[in-house]
């Protein structure tokens, strides 16, 4: 049991950690967004100029921060949830209930979603797809690539919270300390 536990408790540490990390990071591009619209706002109504890319940038950011922040949302317990019964529950009860929701219903949805994506997604690499646009940005494969990450970082954060889960169901509480 206790070789479980500390694999568990490792596994853990990794997952949060990663998921934690990029959603930090990717949280920075709210600030860039402002930026950036400032400016194409200041640049459009004062000089007259208009840039197609800067525009399509902020959709990019905007995108990214919310396929890649996903999971570090989850980690954080604000993903929008109807909470009737959950909250009543013991906290053994409450473990069981998030473990088997992770297993059968988070975990089997994020596989689908890289299952059939995975088509659209590799279809827009071969082709190396850009905007449609003209002076739009380059690289639109490397942005639908971001629903294969999103699907592959909330499967790894749901088996943070199966481990977690499955700890509070068992009442087993790790060393989170490190």
């Amino acid at each position: 049991m206790n070789s479980f536990v500390t694999i568990g408790q490792c596994a853990i540490t990794l997952i949060d950690t990663l998921n934690e990390r990029i959603g930090r990071g990717v949280s920075w591009l709210t600030l860039a967004i402002v930026l950036v619209t400032v400016a194409v706002v200041i640049f459009r109504y004062c000089f007259n100029l208009g840039s197609i890319a800067a525009q399509e940038s902020i959709s990019y950011m905007h995108a990214l921060i919310f396929m890649l922040g996903a999971a570090y949302t989850l980690k954080h317990n604000d993903h929008v949830r109807v909470d009737i019964f959950h909250h009543r529950f013991s906290k053994t009860t409450q473990g069981w209930v998030d473990f088997l929701g992770t297993l059968l219903l988070l975990m089997p949805v994020c596989l689908f979603i890289i299952i059939s994506s995975w088509n659209y997604v590799s279809d827009s690499w071969e082709i190396q797809e850009s905007s449609r646009n003209s002076g739009g940005l380059p690289g639109v494969y490397l942005l639908k690539s971001t629903i294969i990450i999103m699907a592959g970082l909330l499967f790894l954060q749901g088996i943070s919270l199966a481990i977690k889960s499955l700890f509070s169901a068992l009442g087993i509480t790790p060393n989170t300390e490190s």
